[in-house]
């Protein structure tokens, strides 16, 4: 197992963990660190062993940060249909 992806599963022990937390501000600080550290990883992961396991682990990725992707899919839509009549 290369050096990427040993800190893919990581960083998936490490979103375990962070949900597993008590949180009052529903876990944002959280996301905002997972994506942080996931999108460079996810690079690494693609440089070390290709297009298909990088794209397995960013599937993983956005079975974990499914809200965050949910409210961006929002967003883009809000802004990608221009103003309201």
């Amino acid at each position: 197992m290369t050096l990427s992806l040993i800190l893919a599963c990581l960083w998936v022990c490490a979103a375990a963990g962070a949900a597993m937390l008590p949180s009052r501000n529903n876990y944002w600080p959280a996301a905002y660190a997972l994506i942080a550290t996931g999108l460079p990883l996810l690079i690494f992961v693609y440089l070390q062993n290709g297009v298909i396991i990088a794209a397995l682990i960013a599937a993983a990725g956005a079975s974990i940060l499914r809200w965050p992707l949910y409210y961006l899919t929002l967003w883009l839509r809000a802004r990608l249909s221009g103003p309201k009549p």
